[in-house]
């Protein structure tokens, strides 16, 4: 693939001749780093591909209607979060589950996962992310997985850098406190 910058890919899909050819080139450069956000959020691979084409499908459809007043990726981060937090929403809806139950829903189906192939600490991280609640999960995810900027965390979740920053650290604490109890 070639080396296109974000600019270059935005420039490549105005040009309605290469419209497709920017596309498939903004698939290819997003697909792998969207894929691993979304399953941390919904953990389930299947969910996960799901959820990764409706977010392109969504990029698509509003892609000529991108005003660049935010990076690229922080907007495809930000459909691809909102996309998974609505796929949730929708699970817990669906199954009449409080949060809490299906937050060991999610636990469980970790424990269950064919995909999943790191070792008995990661496990524990995975589940100890689990078990916060869902904007820390994500603040946490996007800072410590991603190595995201605050900066552009506030873009991708329309929050404030100090909330991000305090949801963080309640985050460390929470998982800190998880790892002690044992």
């Amino acid at each position: 693939m070639s080396d296109y910058n974000d600019k270059e890919l935005l420039a490549l899909f105005k040009d309605v001749e290469k419209r497709n050819y920017a596309f498939n080139l903004i698939v290819r450069k997003y697909q792998e780093k969207l894929y691993w956000h979304i399953r941390k959020i919904v953990i389930k691979h299947d969910d996960a591909d799901d959820i990764l084409q409706n977010t392109f499908i969504k990029v698509w459809k509003g892609l000529d209607r991108f005003r660049e007043d935010s990076k690229l990726y922080t907007w495809l981060y930000r459909i691809a979060t909102n996309e998974s937090l609505t796929y949730l929403k929708q699970q817990k809806t669906k199954y009449l589950m409080p949060i809490v139950d299906y937050e060991n829903h999610l636990k469980e189906t970790l424990e269950s996962d064919e995909y999943f192939n790191g070792d008995e600490i990661q496990r524990r991280l995975h589940k100890a992310i689990l078990g916060l609640p869902e904007k820390q999960r994500i603040v946490f995810n996007l800072k410590y997985f991603e190595e995201m900027k605050y900066e552009e965390m506030a873009e991708v979740l329309k929050t404030s850098v100090g909330a991000l920053k305090a949801s963080y650290h309640h985050a460390v604490k929470k998982i800190e406190n998880y790892f002690s109890e044992d």
